[in-house]
């Protein structure tokens, strides 16, 4: 390596220009036998001529351009002389994307979710703002599915004190399922821009069930099948409360969920999962401590059997629908409620009347039933199912399920005031195990992805912090001596 002077240019009155030779064996194996020439590198000012000599070598590039002239001879000097492994691909590969995007002052020291000014980015308000929306809206309606399931079962335990008559009351309910279509034009009527008539709307909503619509076929395959396993469904359910707690109920329905998953793999072929088998099992872990906890009575075994029923019948009602009809929009998920509501008036009305002639759901006078909390059960129902069809509208589905769980201790604690229930350990533990198998069932089927993924974010975070730790450490000796090393690019 030949240095030669040039007039000019430097403080010193000097500039200096460097050479290359072709020669292998003058080439330094050491950054510490040409340090007095590096330090120098900020004054280097080369002339065109040499430029054109030293094309062939790749070592010098436009050493006028700043730091990134002196960092290019940086590099071209520990490239030629093999400086302990060093990777020029790497480097070069960083300046080029730094020279081919190179950012501005603000931006570059902006922090994430800010502007150029420092201030919040206007989109990530919006979307944090739309986030908090979501998730109020998600425990207003966490709330209200509590509330509405807990005040039914309860509401239903005080009404069998005076009207002994579940199939009834059952009926009587579901009859109220047709003013799901009218209270959903009438959303429709104040929130959507183009108002459509009733007619159109019920035509655009009866494409549900086919090209034809709504077809006397149609009614009788796909619409009264749902329509039985409604009844049973919520019927099986208010016969379980008459023979044991409502706490007990309550937590046993939770295992439909798991009865879903079952049935959809069987059924739908759907995507197996561990996790799921493992709250199944769960489920049926805590069905058999539950029925243990009474010391299997013939009272709790019935009762516990009725409402493990209405946990299967909801859970085929929820596969076949998926099967058969597939996936509903709002609206055509209320014309079908109110479809099984008509069924229900047309072809279900008979069966009280049987029961009422034959005594076995039995009332002296019509004066003797408690209307009050007839009307208040059915409200209560019809709010609960309402809720869980169109909560989707305005929150997450999993925040609505949890609704139904968080159910369980508000009737153990009114169960508690107003009950003799036993809260024994065995009682418990099941009502743990049946709630822990819900929450697993929750759980989205990506979700050893997404926490493979915050695992690795975690390692790298640390490796990062442990990095910047050890640089930390290993700068402040330097600081503490007061020589700091000379930097090769300024």
């Amino acid at each position: 390596m030949g240095i030669r002077e040039f007039p000019g240019g430097a403080p010193g009155g000097k500039s200096i220009a460097i050479g290359m030779r072709r020669s292998p064996d003058v080439s330094p194996r050491r950054l510490s036998d040409i340090s007095p020439q590096l330090r120098q590198l900020k004054y280097l000012v080369v002339d065109e001529a040499i430029k054109e000599d030293l094309k062939w070598s790749r070592s010098v590039e436009d050493l006028t351009s700043g730091p990134v002239g002196l960092t290019s001879i940086e590099e071209r000097i520990l490239r030629i002389t093999g400086y302990y492994g060093y990777q020029p691909w790497a480097a070069s590969y960083k300046r080029e994307e730094r020279l081919r995007d190179p950012p501005g002052p603000a931006e570059a020291q902006a922090p994430v979710g800010t502007d150029a000014g420092g201030r919040p980015s206007p989109r990530c308000w919006r979307c944090s703002r739309a986030q908090l929306k979501k998730i109020f809206w998600g425990v207003a309606v966490v709330l209200c599915v509590c509330s509405s399931w807990a005040g039914a079962t309860q509401l239903a335990r005080l009404t069998f004190r005076k009207f002994d008559a579940p199939f009834t009351l059952t009926w009587f309910a579901t009859n109220w399922n047709f003013l799901f279509f009218p209270l959903y034009y009438a959303g429709h009527v104040c929130k959507s821009a183009e108002k459509q008539s009733v007619k159109q709307r019920y035509r655009e909503c009866c494409r549900f069930f086919g090209d034809n619509g709504l077809t006397l076929k149609v009614f009788f395959t796909k619409a009264a099948p749902f329509g039985v396993l409604w009844t049973l469904t919520n019927y099986l359910y208010l016969h379980a409360i008459k023979k044991i707690n409502t706490t007990d109920v309550s937590v046993l329905f939770c295992c439909n969920k798991a009865f879903v998953f079952l049935l959809s793999w069987i059924v739908l072929r759907d995507r197996f999962m561990g996790v799921r088998i493992v709250a199944a099992i769960l489920a049926i872990a805590g069905i058999v401590m539950m029925t243990y906890a009474d010391g299997f009575h013939s009272h709790s075994v019935i009762g516990i059997a009725l409402v493990v029923g209405s946990a299967s019948m909801s859970a085929l009602y929820k596969v076949l629908f998926k099967l058969l009809l597939g996936s509903a929009k709002f609206g055509e998920a209320a014309l079908f409620l109110s479809i099984l509501g008509v069924f229900n008036i047309l072809f279900i009305t008979c069966i009280p009347v049987i029961l009422y002639f034959t005594k076995v759901e039995y009332w002296s006078s019509f004066d003797d039933i408690p209307w009050g909390n007839l009307c208040g059960f059915s409200l209560l129902l019809l709010t609960f199912n309402i809720v869980l069809n169109f909560g989707i509208a305005v929150t997450y589905p999993t925040l609505m399920s949890l609704g139904i769980v968080l159910s369980v201790p508000v009737n153990a604690v009114v169960d508690r005031y107003t009950s003799k229930i036993v809260f024994n350990g065995v009682r418990v533990i099941a009502m743990v195990i049946i709630g822990l198998g819900f929450l697993l069932l929750l759980l989205p089927e990506e979700w050893d992805v997404w926490l493979m993924k915050l695992l690795t974010r975690l390692k790298v975070r640390k490796k990062e912090e442990a990095a910047e730790g050890g640089t930390d450490l290993g700068s402040g000796p330097q600081n503490k001596g007061g020589r700091a090393r000379p930097s090769f690019a300024r």
